[in-house]
């Protein structure tokens, strides 16, 4: 049997978010800097180890003064919790054609919660440079009051500033770096 390990391209990838504000728009942000690998067996990702990271830090909103607010202790607490960390425990094949449901645990600020993300997965092709390549977007929804998250729930004149739900939305592509066989003893 062979496991196969998957880098993310950064340059081919992107992780947005967005939330309500005041309950009559909504803001979009992403996250500039992160990292994930993939484990699968051969090609086959029904069965896939998935390991991913966001930098707090690398937030951008289009807005600095929002964009500093949120690395702060009323929102991710960068200088305590640096990353979200997301690790999955299974990816289940759905009845769509290409389309999983990602189960694992979200860490942020310190707060692990276990989560569910709808995958629908573009395919394998190779590059111009004969490398492997796979694709997914990846979506869902997450509360952020679960991991601690309160600041904006309720304004002075009593409306809601910030929504409670949060969608994320990953475009991503994974490159196949290295194959290796696993030896089963008689």
């Amino acid at each position: 049997m062979s496991t196969t390990k998957w880098a993310l391209d950064p340059t081919h990838s992107e992780l947005q978010f967005k939330v309500k504000h005041l309950m009559i728009s909504t803001v979009t942000g992403q996250f500039n800097k992160f990292n994930g690998t993939v484990e699968t067996s051969e090609d086959d990702f029904t069965a896939a180890k998935i390991d991913f990271t966001a930098e707090v830090d690398s937030i951008s909103t289009n807005n600095e003064q929002r964009d500093a607010h949120l690395k702060n202790s009323d929102f991710f607490d960068a200088p305590k919790h640096p990353q979200l960390i997301f690790k999955s425990e299974k990816l289940a094949k759905n009845d769509e054609a290409d389309e999983y449901s990602l189960f694992g645990i979200l860490t942020m600020r310190g707060t692990p919660k276990r989560i569910k993300l709808d995958v629908e997965f573009g395919g394998i092709t190779k590059d111009p440079w004969g490398n492997t390549r796979a694709g997914f977007t990846v979506t869902g929804k997450i509360n952020r009051q679960d991991f601690g998250v309160s600041f904006g729930a309720v304004t002075e004149a009593g409306g809601v500033l910030l929504g409670d739900e949060v969608k994320i939305i990953a475009n991503v592509q994974f490159i196949k770096e290295a194959v290796t066989e696993t030896v089963l003893a008689a």
